[in-house]
């Protein structure tokens, strides 16, 4: 959970809105592992000198990190990160950036789910 989240979870609070809806800590409890790889060793792994030269490893790859959540209910959420100076990468920052925009799309999936529930009620 970010410092923003906290701040953002914080006044809802103080503000007494209680209405259904979606937390940082919930979202947090629905994810059951995380998954990280740089492009490049994946496709490194596939790598074969008979292969195309449009299909071998570009050094590009080396620099663009993923990050996969499984949640509870075995649906997965992908992040992405690429770094565009190759200078810059750093893999444990670039699983931070993966990982918070991967996470970021479960509040969207959340949200739906929440609304339609309200919906239907």
């Amino acid at each position: 959970m970010s410092n923003t989240e906290k701040q953002i979870e914080q006044e809802i609070q103080d503000k007494g809105l209680n209405a259904p809806r979606l937390t940082p800590d919930y979202i947090d409890s629905i994810i059951l592992s995380e998954h990280y790889f740089i492009a490049g060793d994946a496709v490194g792994a596939y790598y074969s000198k008979d292969m195309p030269e449009a299909y071998k490893k570009s050094d590009a790859l080396d620099t663009l990190t993923f990050c996969i959540l499984v949640l509870k209910n075995g649906f997965t959420v992908t992040g992405e990160s690429a770094c565009a100076s190759p200078e810059n990468f750093d893999k444990i920052i670039g699983q931070k950036i993966a990982y918070d925009n991967a996470r970021n799309k479960i509040w969207q999936l959340e949200g739906y789910l929440l609304k339609d529930k309200l919906h239907n009620a």
